[in-house]
């Protein structure tokens, strides 16, 4: 295989572990879940949930990664957590344009483009989250999670085909 093949192919593959990191803290950070920190570091704002702590189990993560993932994806809460209370108010606001007597389509437009806008500015903090997150594995680890994010994809077409 060319150089240039292998470069692809691992510029993929990392994407690939950054995405299932990424999606795999969106999901912990949403939903919470039980894991080795148990309900202490659930009332600490969820930490890593059940599947972020399997992914790290199953490519051995050391206490010192887990350290090091767990602060950046707390951090990219914390970041968040302001667009939150924003995203809610925009919610509520675009209820009340769609209740008013007379539909304002201009400004129903307008928050509709804010709250897109809010939506990519998450979207990209989490995916800069999961890099950080990624560069501390090692390329090892990341293969072994891209492994395993393959096969679930795969049992999961298979579910929905057809």
């Amino acid at each position: 295989m060319k150089a240039f093949q292998i470069q692809n192919l691992l510029r993929v593959g990392t994407v690939a572990v950054a995405l299932a990191l990424g999606g795999v803290a969106a999901h912990a950070g949403g939903h919470g879940g039980h894991h080795k920190g148990g309900h202490a570091a659930m009332a600490e704002g969820g930490m890593f949930g059940a599947r972020m702590d399997h992914m790290l189990d199953l490519v051995n993560a050391t206490d010192a990664q887990r350290s090091q993932i767990e602060a950046i994806f707390k951090a990219a809460r914390q970041d968040l957590a302001g667009q939150r209370d924003a995203g809610k108010k925009l919610h509520l606001q675009l209820a009340s344009l769609y209740t008013a007597p007379n539909i304002d389509a201009v400004a129903i437009e307008s928050v509709r483009a804010q709250m897109s806008a809010q939506r990519e500015a998450a979207a990209k903090r989490m995916s800069q989250a999961s890099i950080e997150a990624a560069r501390v594995l090692t390329p090892e680890q990341r293969s072994k999670i891209a492994e395993v994010m393959k096969k679930r994809m795969a049992r999961h077409a298979g579910r929905h085909a057809g």
